[in-house]
Order: structure tokens, then C-alpha cells, then sequence
């Protein structure tokens, strides 16, 4: 049986919520953003479907229409919106009050309507634009949304309709249907729609942005923002994209000599700046072709008057700002401008104490090049048939056998550096302590007795049996390497402390502790043992066979403890950082790569390298980088004493020693 609901007008102030309405129990739905697109449609095109009521105490309740109505009430709220009062009548449908079928009613109404079809919505907005006259700014407040959002559909509903007609028909997804909106051109997406389905291959996004990069460049691209304007003066040809970020400069190749264009006038203006011999531009920086290049290195030179007065204001400034930077309430925006400082700061001291010899000036140059968004210099690289071939040449600072690291002289230590290290090592080796229980317990009464009952000078030194924990500074103690401290607390953790109580007698509590079992009371005494550590280096066997031999045991490895993060590149010179990634790591082209590069991307490129080792290493680069440390600090590394004068004699002028 069909049931029939007679029409008639209700004033909007006259309806009510039904209890019958199948969403009275979610109230969010009525919220004034969740209904803020159908607000505004009925405010432009009017209330295109009636509201189903039934008569209630007098009033007429909504069954179906619940959120029309809630969005009547706020156009009655708005009074910016004419045309809406408690008094203004709608029209309604009229359910008898013997009605059985409320419920089914309410629900048939909120269910039967199919959602609308993506595409269709899409190919909607673009008809009212193309058919109706309609411009973005009137659909957006049609529908009560931006005019962002609906360029954005309107770009999808006037892709070429053989694509869209493909996405209908299940042939492409709609996600391969959209990437063709990243050229305006129907044309130019219909010409790439057949090439890359003719052999009948599955079409993925990924493909067809690839493939529309080659018809032109998006002036939102670092490149097509960077060249825009001079290609525009020369009447570069741009498609136009309802959203501006999406136009295209179509033509390739005028890009592509603009940007070199502009590559080498940074190179050339490095080149007078520096002093170089030549200067050359290349789009890509090509890593295969610049293996066969040496490259030259600054060095050392004496500052003049001037120059050192300069010196002397910098190593000034750069303490105070290392102060400031300890600050701990600094907001992020102010630690990186103090950084940045630094960074510039430290450059400038490097400038004013480092420079290139007169003949390594003349065979070598600057290649400029784009990467990450900006031009990237590529100072003191040697061309093949410039390169010096005798070997150890003299007056030259080139590498001639295409090993890329720079020769930086040794490692040295400065004194501040050198006593962190030791309190790390000594973290890592508590660690260690705290994970060997059994053999840390055997060391300690064997200390204690030794101590005790043997005659001369104590057996070791290394560890404090005195009940008191060892007190560690550290200058950067919240930047450093967590696994250490991670592992003791994990450790702490597994203690059994339920002997350990304060409202016990001194005497219970000792019964309670020679009650625990031999494995439970290693742990304890190893951990307590643990924190008696000292700051330390790697043992020397002659002057400490007793914990040479131990650590060998229990710490074969400090890795497994420790890794170097930033807080410890950051204190390295930039020489230093590149020469342990040419030489040590075996990473002799990235160390080329980043010799142009600030301290600051150094830094991040070895934090990102150590944190996470990355896919692209060889097995061999990926050992070095699992067991690389400081030499001092390694068990099975370089001897006590080979390390310490290092540590004890640092450079005057070190940059690391100014920020320690």
C-alpha cells in the first residue's frame, strides 16, 4: 500500500526536533560547521526538497529534514542573511498521526539517497561554470565553501573527457584520473593519456605525473618560481591553471637555459670572488662525471692585524651566544636564528684563517648547480687534465687519486671535548656493567676483598666502592645519545627493591635483602657498581690489565651503547666531519659533495647517516658507520695514552675549542 503525505506551509518558528528522528541521538550532526555547505545553498537556491512533519503538542515535529532545519534556524540566527524569519513559511509533508512507520520514515529518508558519484560532482561544478556562467566565487557561495575548494574540483570536472570517461569506466582509478590536473592543457593531457596506454599497461598517478613533467614545468616548482619572470619577459608560452600554483610554463628547454643561465652567473661571480680559474654551470650536479675530479682545499694562513682583531671579536661573540643557546626556555624560531649565527660566525673565522694557495688557484674552479631548491656552489674542483699527477706535488692541497676527503691533519681533541667523551664512555660502560650482572658482581668483591686483605696498591682505580654514586657533567647532557641511560633505567627497572624500605628497621631490611635470590642480588650489586664509574677513555693494559681485560669482556663494542648524534658533530671543525666521512666511512663522494655546504647541513646529513644508516651504502660503508666512534673511545681502538695528549694539547684557534 502506498502511502500518500498531503503538502502544506509551516512556519520555520512553529517546527520541532521529532523524538522519532533517527539522528536525534547524534547532535554533532546539527553543528554549525557540519551543516555550514547546506545553510548556504538554501540561502541562495531556496529549500529544494520539502521537510516530512507530524503534528506534536501543537507543533509540527521534523521526522526527516532534521538538518535542513537546523540550518534554517541559523539562517534565522544570521543577520546578515535576508529573507529568513521565525514567521517564514517552508514547504512540508504532512504524516498523518496514526502513522505506524515513523521510524522507517525518518530512516528511508537518511539512507535512499545514494552519495554522489565523484566524478559526477566534479563534472557538476565545471557544467555551472561552462553552461550556467557560473564563476568560482558564486559556486563557493552557493555551497558555503572557499573558492580554493572549488577550483579544485572544477580542475578535476574539465579534465579531457576520454580520461575522465576512462575513470568511469574503471579503466584508470580516480587518483590516475586527478594527476592528469597537473597540466591545464585537455590537449596536452589527451597526448599523454595515449601514450602511455597504448600498449594497454596498467596507468598509475606516479606515471603520468612523471610524464607530464616533461611537458613543462609548474611555476609552484622551486625551478618554474625561480625563472618565472625572465621566462615570462621572453614570452615563454604558460598554461593557465584555475589555481595559479598549477600553471605550466610549457616550454622545456627555454627553462632550461634560463636556469643555467643564472647557474653561471653564480658561478662566474664566485669565481672573481674567490679568485678561481673557470667557472661552469650544470642543471644537475652529475656525481658520475665529477668522480674523475680532484678538488683543492684552503689552508692555514697566518691572520693579519686586522684579521686577528676580527678573530678575537668572533670567539667573543660565539661564547656569548653559547650561552644563550644552553637557555632552555629559548622557543625553537630564536635557537635556530642563534644558530644560524654561529654557523656564520664560525664561516667567517674559517675565512679569515684559511685560504687557497696562488697555484691551486690557477688550475682549479666553481661549478654551480641546483639542488634542494636553491644554487649550490661547488668550490675547488680540479679538472681531470688540470689534476697534478705526480703525486704528493708539491704546494698542492689536491688529491690526485680521486679519493675525495679532504686532508684536514689529524684529529685533535680539544681538553672540554675530550672530558664529555670520557663521561659518555663511562655512561656506555655502566651500561655495560648494569647488563653483566654476574661478571660486574665478581669484579666488585673481588675489588672489595683485594682491597681489604692484599697487600700494596689497590688492583684497579676505575671502579669507587665506597657506596656513593659518581657525579657526571657533561656540557651537552640533554642533546646526547639516550641508549645508555635508556638501558640503566631499563635496568633499574628489573631490580627487586621490595627489601628496600624506609619504615623497616635497618635489620628487616637486611633480612629481606639475604633473603633474595643469588640472581636478584647480582643485579643490585652490579647496577649499584654500575654508578661508580668514572669518566674514562678505552683501558691501557699496562696501566690497567684488570679493566682492559674486563671491558674487553663486557663492552667489545661500544655501539651497542652509544651513537654519535649531533651534539657531538656539532663540536667537530668541518675539516674533521668531512674527513671521517671520506676516510673513515669510505663515503668519498659525499664528502665532495658536502665540502660546499655549511657545518649546519653537515651536521644534519652525519645525524640522519648514523640515526638510520641509509638503503643506498655499501656493505663496507655500512660497517664503517656501525662501528665508527672516536678511536679513544672503543675498547678494542687506539691505546690511553695515545689519546690523552691529544686531548690534553688542543688548538688555540680551534673553532671547537671557541664553542666549548
Amino acid at each position: 500500500m502506498t502511502t500518500s503525505f498531503a503538502p502544506l506551509t509551516v512556519a520555520i518558528g512553529d517546527l520541532v526536533p521529532h523524538p522519532a528522528n533517527v539522528r536525534s541521538n547524534s547532535p554533532e550532526t546539527y553543528d554549525p560547521e557540519n551543516i555550514a555547505h547546506l545553510k548556504a545553498s538554501i540561502a541562495v537556491l531556496g529549500l529544494l526538497q520539502p521537510l516530512l512533519v507530524q503534528k506534536l503538542d501543537g507543533k509540527y515535529a521534523v521526522l526527516a529534514g532534521g538538518r535542513r532545519h537546523a540550518a534554517l534556524k541559523e539562517l534565522i540566527a544570521d543577520k546578515a542573511t535576508k529573507g529568513f524569519t521565525a514567521k517564514t513559511k517552508i514547504d512540508c509533508r504532512l504524516v498523518p498521526e496514526d502513522c505506524d512507520v515513523t521510524t522507517a520514515l525518518s530512516l528511508a529518508e537518511n539512507i535512499t539517497q545514494a552519495p554522489m558519484n565523484a566524478i559526477d560532482e566534479f563534472e557538476a561544478f565545471a557544467r555551472m561554470m561552462e553552461v550556467d556562467g557560473q564563476t568560482p566565487e558564486t559556486i563557493a557561495k552557493t555551497f558555503g565553501t572557499t573558492v580554493a575548494a572549488v577550483k579544485g574540483r572544477l580542475r578535476y570536472g574539465l579534465i579531457h573527457p576520454d580520461i575522465r570517461a576512462a575513470a568511469r569506466g574503471k579503466v584508470i582509478t580516480l587518483d590516475t584520473m586527478k594527476a592528469f590536473a597537473e597540466h591545464p592543457s585537455q590537449e596536452v593531457q589527451r597526448e599523454v593519456f595515449e601514450a602511455l596506454t597504448k600498449d594497454g599497461g596498467y596507468l598509475q598517478a606516479y606515471t603520468v605525473r612523471q610524464a607530464l613533467k616533461s611537458r613543462g614545468v609548474q611555476v609552484s616548482d622551486d625551478i618554474g618560481a625561480f625563472v618565472r619572470a625572465d621566462y615570462e619577459a621572453r614570452g615563454g608560452a604558460v598554461a593557465a591553471d584555475l589555481l595559479e600554483e598549477h600553471s605550466v610554463l610549457e616550454d622545456a628547454a627555454l627553462v632550461e637555459t634560463i636556469l643555467l643561465e643564472k647557474l653561471g652567473a653564480a658561478a662566474e661571480e664566485a669565481r672573481m670572488r674567490l679568485g678561481f680559474a673557470w667557472a661552469d654551470a650544470m642543471v644537475r650536479y652529475d656525481y658520475a662525471t665529477m668522480a674523475d675530479y680532484g678538488r683543492v682545499y684552503p689552508g692555514p694562513i697566518e691572520p693579519d692585524e686586522a684579521a686577528q682583531k676580527r678573530i678575537d671579536e668572533i670567539t667573543a661573540e660565539l661564547e656569548k651566544l653559547q650561552l644563550e643557546m644552553e637557555n632552555e626556555g629559548l622557543e625553537d624560531g630564536a635557537y635556530n636564528a642563534l644558530y644560524d649565527r654561529v654557523d656564520a660566525l664560525e664561516e667567517e673565522a674559517r675565512d679569515l684563517q684559511e685560504a687557497y694557495s696562488a697555484e691551486d688557484l690557477a688550475r682549479s674552479g666553481v661549478i654551480a648547480s641546483w639542488q634542494g631548491g636553491q644554487i649550490t656552489l661547488h668550490v675547488g674542483l680540479v679538472r681531470p687534465e688540470d689534476t697534478v699527477k705526480e703525486e704528493g706535488a708539491r704546494g698542492s692541497s689536491s688529491n690526485p687519486t680521486g679519493e675525495e676527503a679532504p686532508d684536514a691533519g689529524e684529529i685533535t681533541y680539544p681538553a672540554s671535548l675530550a672530558e664529555d667523551l670520557k663521561t659518555e664512555r663511562a655512561m656506555a660502560l655502566g651500561a655495560a656493567m648494569a647488563l653483566h650482572p654476574e661478571a660486574t658482581l665478581d669484579l666488585t668483591l673481588f675489588k672489595l676483598v683485594s682491597d681489604v686483605l692484599a697487600s700494596g696498591m689497590s688492583v684497579t682505580q676505575a671502579i669507587k666502592i665506597d657506596a656513593r654514586k659518581e657525579y657526571r657533567s657533561h656540557a651537552k647532557m640533554d642533546e646526547i645519545d639516550e641508549t645508555s641511560l635508556e638501558q640503566v633505567a631499563a635496568a633499574h627497572d628489573a631490580l627487586d627493591l621490595s627489601w628496600l624500605d624506609d619504615s623497616r628497621a635497618p635489620a628487616d631490611q637486611f633480612a629481606a635483602f639475604r633473603a633474595l635470590k643469588a640472581g636478584e642480588k647480582a643485579k643490585l650489586v652490579a647496577y649499584a657498581t654500575a654508578s661508580t664509574t668514572q669518566s674514562c677513555f678505552a683501558r691501557d693494559r699496562q696501566r690497567d690489565s684488570l679493566m682492559h681485560d674486563f671491558e674487553i669482556e663486557i663492552m667489545p663494542d661500544i655501539r651497542a651503547h652509544w651513537t654519535p648524534n649531533a651534539a657531538l658533530f656539532n663540536r667537530f671543525k668541518k675539516a674533521w666531519l668531512l674527513k671521517i666521512l671520506g676516510e673513515d666511512l669510505g663515503l668519498a663522494q659525499e664528502a665532495v659533495t658536502l665540502a660546499s655546504s655549511s657545518k649546519k647541513e653537515i651536521v644534519a646529513f652525519c645525524d640522519k647517516l648514523f640515526a638510520e644508516p641509509f638503503a643506498t651504502l655499501t656493505d663496507a660503508q655500512r660497517a664503517a658507520v656501525a662501528a665508527w666512534c672516536p678511536p679513544m673511545m672503543q675498547t678494542a681502538g687506539v691505546a690511553f695514552e695515545e689519546a690523552e695528549p691529544a686531548a690534553e694539547t688542543p688548538e688555540p684557534d680551534s673553532e671547537v675549542a671557541q664553542a666549548a
